[in-house]
């Protein structure tokens, strides 16, 4: 080999050397995404579960509500405290949950290992909320039964899911003449309810059976009565928030008419308000809500078979068109004492300007451009004060060039000493 290329092998193993390096660093690109997807896949099973989880939990918070109102009316408040305080646990852990479900549900691609993280945690947050819940519920059932006697109180809860029955017939008898004059979704609860006794009722038989043939054999069986009382309270609850259905739904309607009309009023004193309105983005905005607000009128008569619905999106309509309303008139409440306060701001303003020309003026040529260069920004910020047509911005001018005068003849008398 030539002399002048002596350099020449170097440079080919460097150039072997760095292809190699690049090679390995893809493939281990390309392996490192093939196992974050394989993790990402694995997850997702642990993820479905951790759904279902919630499902369990959130169910079991909305019962133990449920639970609590009544057995506080039972037992007193100072005897559901323990409940009260798992209640408050839950919901704790309920919300946290949520929050890292709404994680993983986020179009934002997140790295396997966090997935797992916030999936785990899920996990043992329902679990919790599940075990707490159900210890609770167990010692108020406990609390329940010393008060019952299991040989005294079977023929009686025989006797009482007996009329729970006739009364779940008649409950859907009138389930099913109110669903000739309502809409499905105006007869949910009622039928959520329904479903809920029917699945108590049917139960309540077994454990009733159960606990005949322990008291049969001389066997303990004070928990499936228990059981049984339990669910028997509940059921008549659901049937009572069934019974009350027609009269909840004739509540409604007359709610709804009356939300209706107060909503036109609020229309007829918005439009006004927004005819006169000086500041338009608050115009805009109440705009906004009295265009919402007259389609929430129009739209009344497709949610007439469903006086909740209605109700509660006219009410939702005027209580935003309110805020609109009270927004717009602070908008306008500054307009007015801006334009109050903006004779005096610009007088002050004036009379600052001539304190700082004196200063300057008296200096001469020892004071310097700082000082020049603050008193024209004032008097530049006083002209826009005098042009400005909105008041707020004119005031704002002002308490400017009020502000920049005083730096000036701060300056000047600096630069004078």
């Amino acid at each position: 080999m030539p002399d002048g290329l002596w350099w020449l092998p170097s440079l080919l193993v460097v150039a072997v050397a760095a292809a190699g390096l690049v090679g390995a660093g893809v493939a281990l690109r390309r392996s490192g995404a093939r196992r974050e997807r394989a993790a990402l896949a694995e997850g997702s099973v642990a993820e479905v579960r951790a759904k279902g989880l919630i499902v369990r939990a959130d169910n079991a918070v909305r019962d133990a509500e449920r639970e609590l109102a009544y057995a506080e009316a039972q037992f007193g408040e100072n005897e559901v405290r323990s409940m009260r305080a798992a209640l408050d646990s839950a919901r704790g852990w309920m919300r946290e949950a949520f929050v890292l479900q709404q994680r993983l549900d986020d179009a934002e691609a997140d790295t396997a290992a966090e997935r797992r993280t916030w999936t785990a945690r899920i996990e043992g947050l329902c679990t919790s909320v599940i075990g707490a819940l159900d210890e609770a519920e167990g010692a108020l059932a406990s609390r329940r039964r010393v008060e019952r006697g299991a040989h005294a109180e079977l023929p009686a809860l025989r006797a009482q899911a007996e009329r729970l029955a006739r009364r779940r017939a008649e409950a859907e008898s009138m389930l099913g003449r109110l669903s000739t004059r309502f809409a499905p979704s105006a007869l949910a609860t009622a039928r959520a309810a329904a479903t809920r006794v029917d699945s108590v009722l049917a139960e309540v038989g077994v454990a009733l059976d159960d606990a005949e043939s322990r008291l049969a054999r001389a066997d303990p069986a004070a928990d499936g009565v228990g059981f049984a009382s339990d669910g028997l309270e509940r059921a008549a609850r659901d049937l009572d928030e069934i019974d009350a259905m027609e009269l909840s739904l004739a509540a409604a309607q007359a709610e709804a008419s009356d939300e209706a009309a107060a909503l036109d009023r609020e229309l007829v004193a918005a439009r006004r308000e927004r005819d006169v309105h000086e500041e338009p983005g608050a115009a805009e905005a109440l705009g906004a809500a009295i265009g919402e607000g007259s389609a929430a009128l129009v739209g009344r008569a497709e949610l007439v078979g469903d006086p909740f619905a209605a109700r509660d999106r006219l009410r939702a309509c005027r209580d935003r068109l309110e805020v609109a309303r009270a927004a717009a008139r602070n908008a306008q409440g500054r307009l007015d004492g801006a334009r109050g306060a903006l004779g005096g701001a610009i007088a002050i303003a004036e009379s600052q300007l001539r304190v700082a020309r004196a200063a300057i003026d008296r200096g001469g040529h020892a004071v310097g451009a700082d000082a020049r260069t603050r008193l024209a920004e004032a008097e530049r910020q006083l002209m826009i004060a005098h042009q400005e047509p909105d008041p707020v911005a004119a005031l704002d001018a002002a308490r400017r060039a009020t502000s920049r005068a005083n730096d000036a003849e701060a300056l000047a008398l600096y630069r004078a000493r």
